[in-house]
């Protein structure tokens, strides 16, 4: 048996964890850069919980609140130069996928010299400031993972940097920030956990380790995924907090199942719904994962069984009532974009770490089976 696992993230979880934790702040200088979205942390209290455990150690921070939804190159580079004015001992990321995936790539190219033109070929070297990261949402897992995730522009998708030097030093999980979340945004960010869960165990670079800690994401995810309420319009301050902190804690774990597999070719395809319609990640995710499923569960059966055993459902259709309850109407395409997102996601990485490659033809016909062709 060949194994390799490696986990350097310190995980604290807990309501109040920051405060009660904040001792651990002082262990990474004494001037902190906050890199945030531009309203959510502030809104949901987890900014001035941050604040307030630094000024309580006696840590000066700047603030850097610029980040938006898929964050830019552009923006990565404007606070990286704005941590080097500042003279950032460390960097804390607060939020959900894109501020903490923005904070990674601010702590490699704070002390980094690599043009921009250069940021995606993964010529880092092995240093970046300290990273300690506040997740405010359940989907992504980036607290625990050495992965961040750009807007490439000119290969008009997203794209992943990634160098064991962008695992953060600390996460610090408190499932009360999700309180302020909506309910939709609650249920595509669980979704994408979920997504990163079962595409684990997909991946190629799967291993026993890699797949035990993905069955027990799967366990926490969809009990809790199951109670939520398809109706948008209710806030996700109604959802019971041992719910919210399941997801949370799902979330997390798919996020450490990742570090070790990567994504699959549900990924490579869900960008460019993304990129090109403004369909959220994890909606777009969710909207792919049967049709993949259904395709791999041709030549692999044992893994996709391996799969609904531990969601507890019996068929894949249990998986695709519960996302049609969830995500309600499909989006339309064209038979255009069919052809233009199977081009571009047949190119990407993640397609070749499928345990089942598929060809251009079975992207289209999984785009064709996922959304309403028009």
């Amino acid at each position: 048996m060949d194994l390799n696992f490696y986990m350097p993230t310190k995980v604290i979880m807990g309501r109040g964890c920051i405060t009660k934790q904040a001792a651990l702040l002082k262990e990474y200088g004494t001037r902190a850069l906050i890199v945030t979205g531009m309203n959510s942390a502030k809104t949901n209290g987890s900014l001035q919980d941050v604040t307030e455990a630094l000024q309580g150690q006696g840590i000066a921070y700047d603030l850097f609140d610029r980040v938006m939804a898929n964050p830019t190159v552009a923006c990565v580079y404007e606070g990286a130069a704005y941590a080097r004015e500042k003279q950032s001992d460390f960097i804390i990321g607060i939020g959900g996928g894109s501020p903490m995936d923005a904070a990674k790539a601010i702590a490699l190219l704070a002390v980094q010299d690599i043009p921009e033109e250069e940021v995606f070929l993964g010529k880092f070297a092995q240093q970046a400031l300290p990273l300690v990261l506040v997740p405010t949402t359940a989907g992504t897992g980036s607290e625990v993972t050495p992965y961040a995730i750009l807007t490439n522009t000119a290969g008009q998708t997203k794209t992943s940097i990634a160098s064991p030097a962008a695992f953060p030093k600390l996460a610090l999980l408190d499932a009360q920030y999700m309180k302020a979340l909506s309910m939709e945004v609650t249920i595509n960010t669980a979704i994408d956990a979920l997504s990163h869960a079962i595409e684990g165990m997909l991946s190629v670079r799967a291993t026993r380790i890699s797949d035990s800690i993905a069955r027990q994401s799967i366990q926490a995810i969809v009990p809790s995924l199951v109670t939520l309420s398809p109706d948008y319009n209710k806030p996700a301050s109604e959802i019971p907090a041992q719910v919210r902190e399941m997801l949370l804690y799902g979330s997390m774990l798919a996020g450490v199942v990742i570090s070790h597999t990567g994504t699959t070719a549900v990924h490579s395809m869900g960008y460019s719904l993304t990129y090109f319609k403004n369909i959220d990640h994890g909606r777009a995710n969710g909207l792919l994962l049967p049709s993949f499923l259904r395709f791999v569960m041709k030549k692999e059966a044992a893994v996709v069984n391996q799969i609904l055993s531990a969601m507890s459902f019996s068929s894949l259709d249990d998986l695709e009532a519960l996302f049609l309850r969830l995500l309600g109407e499909r989006e339309r395409i064209t038979v255009q974009d069919v052809e233009k997102y199977a081009g571009i996601a047949i190119k990407a990485k993640n397609i070749m770490n499928s345990k089942v490659v598929p060809e251009r033809e079975d992207l289209i016909r999984m785009y064709e089976r996922s959304l309403n062709i028009v």
